[in-house]
């Protein structure tokens, strides 16, 4: 009988292991990680040493960017072991320190280098961390940063600010412009939205400022000196930055410390990823100064991003911008992340960046006839059975969005009325990419288009959706359909819908897995990454009786 018990026993704790794996939502093993405007409870934020994609979050627009901004194998390797949250980091401390690195690590404070350098046993495994584990890593960090150094030097040094800051970014992002943590941090400086639009960053379905290098900048600035003035030590200050100013604030006064050293000593109210940010920090100083010592090629301080600022006005078609001063819209991106559209967002005058030698035929463009606000949009005749739902679902456009562009409050439309919809619905097509998709449609080409044949009537006859062929095959629009024409017909109900779409979607968005926080819906999560509920109900599989908890983690396709 007793050998009974415990057979059932056994079984039991067996069924119950695996019952979480049944739920709605798959979970992430990994550990919350902080970051910039996190509070107690709130983590927000991947480990400040990367650059990814959540899988590969940094992953540059489609992987078209400049190669110093793509990730690598040791990159991503890098990210991984970060994220799960090893403490200390896996590191060789057998292998004794050349005498470069001692000397290195026996760095003192110059007028270059205005904290405190404290030598810990973490700021020693990082040291080894970045200088021989992930070295090849650190060196790409190195010449991604070089354009954005001087002005993080002229600016940190105006504001009387520790020159040793501007190498934050190398402890947050990689410098890398483009980086999304799965929390929903962005940019260079990995702001959360709420503390980026505290200062003055604009994050919604049009621009995404954290990834404008410049402003969010200025916006660090601002953060950190009021960090700074809250806590009157930089340490403080810098954990602050990770963690938040509450999470900070409450482990002072429920421990009764006065600095991070021994703060971070108590491990019970502070996270891991924020007991090593600053040695992390003080061990990333270190090798800066030290590079032509320990074999890194030194930082070309002359390296600096040569552009002109415009002003350009509401609606002002960017793509168009872009081709009349003969860059492509992927070189264009790279001088202007922040923008989510192809239009710049209506009653806002914005800032473009472009190359020196560009400049006189963009303002040509500007002040042409060609350039008149809104001409990047497509206009819309409202029929009978319409409504702003419908509309959004069919553009791909937020009911939100189409509102205000077209200056409606209420849900009354009329048949016959014309409203404007944004060019390109929700998304950013480049001939590359589209060239691509038609590559992969081409190998895999199903059916041959006949006398008479429409997209819409093709779609109707294979059980699926205009939409879902125009993606799959790379295609813009269906009207120049040609009798011979190869196209991909994705069987609706079978994996190959699903790998046409995942390998259509890759071409144009960047893929994060959002860990789901406390007090989490996903209307909220819909609009810190300025998309729909229903793209996450469709990505997710999920629907509005759908269960969130805490821990679990969501697909979020974000616009490049």
């Amino acid at each position: 009988m007793r050998n009974r018990i415990c057979v059932l026993v056994v079984l039991l704790v067996v069924c119950t292991s695996c019952v979480p794996r049944q739920q709605a939502v798959s979970r992430l093993d990994a550990p919350s990680v902080v970051q910039p405007g996190a509070d107690a409870g709130n983590a927000t934020s991947c480990p400040s040493d990367v650059s990814q994609d959540a899988s590969s979050v940094m992953l540059d627009e489609s992987a078209q960017a400049d190669a110093a901004a793509l990730p690598d194998e040791d990159e991503t390797a890098l990210v991984e072991e970060i994220q799960e949250g090893k403490e200390p980091p896996s590191v060789d401390a057998s292998t004794p320190l050349t005498p470069q690195e001692e000397t290195a690590l026996d760095t003192e404070p110059d007028i270059h280098f205005d904290l405190d350098l404290r030598d810990t046993e973490d700021v020693q495994l990082y040291f080894r961390y970045y200088t021989r584990k992930h070295r090849k890593t650190f060196a790409r960090w190195l010449k991604r940063a070089e354009p954005y150094l001087p002005y993080l030097r002229d600016e940190f040094k105006k504001h009387g600010l520790p020159q040793d800051l501007i190498f934050l970014p190398f402890a947050e992002s990689g410098f890398n412009p483009w980086a999304y943590s799965w929390a929903g941090a962005a940019g260079m400086w990995q702001f959360m939205p709420a503390t980026g639009r505290r200062y003055g960053l604009q994050v919604d379905w049009w621009l995404d400022e954290r990834r404008n290098p410049f402003l969010a900048t200025q916006a660090a600035i601002g953060y950190l000196k009021k960090l700074h003035n809250d806590f009157n030590d930089w340490y403080l200050a810098l954990a602050a930055y990770n963690a938040g100013e509450g999470t900070i604030g409450r482990a002072l006064r429920k421990t009764g410390c006065d600095n991070f050293f021994d703060l971070a000593k108590t491990r019970r109210y502070l996270k891991r990823e924020t007991r090593h940010y600053v040695p992390k920090f003080i061990a990333i100083l270190k090798i800066v100064r030290n590079l032509e010592e320990l074999g890194f090629e030194p930082i070309n301080w002359d390296a600096r991003l040569e552009h002109e600022q415009l002003l350009v006005k509401g609606g002002t078609d960017l793509l168009a911008l872009a081709s009349y001063t003969g860059l492509s819209w992927k070189e264009f991106r790279k001088l202007n992340p922040a923008f989510r559209r192809q239009v710049s967002p209506p009653g806002k005058t914005c800032a473009v960046y472009l190359p020196l030698e560009k400049t006189a035929l963009a303002q040509e463009y500007l002040s042409s006839p060609d350039a008149r606000p809104y001409a990047g949009y497509k206009h819309y005749r409202v029929r009978k059975g319409d409504s702003w739902w419908r509309i959004s679902r069919r553009s791909g456009v937020p009911i939100s969005v189409l509102k205000k562009v077209n200056g409606h409050r209420n849900n009354l439309l009329r048949p016959g009325q014309q409203i404007m919809i944004p060019g390109k619905g929700d998304r950013i097509v480049t001939a590359s990419a589209l060239s691509n998709t038609r590559e992969f449609a081409k190998k895999r080409a199903n059916y041959t288009v006949k006398k008479g044949d429409t997209l819409w009537e093709i779609a109707k006859r294979f059980g699926t959706s205009s939409t879902t062929l125009l993606r799959a095959n790379g295609l813009r629009s269906g009207r120049h359909l040609r009798i011979g024409q190869k196209l991909y017909i994705p069987d609706a109900s079978s994996s190959s819908t699903r790998l046409a779409r995942q390998n259509a979607d890759k071409e144009f968005k960047r893929l994060v897995r959002y860990h789901v926080r406390k007090g989490d819906n996903l209307w909220a999560i819909a609009r810190r990454f300025g998309v729909t509920t229903r793209q996450l109900y469709a990505w997710n599989n999920l629907n509005k009786r759908s269960i969130l908890r805490p821990g679990d983690r969501i697909k979020v396709y974000v616009d490049q």
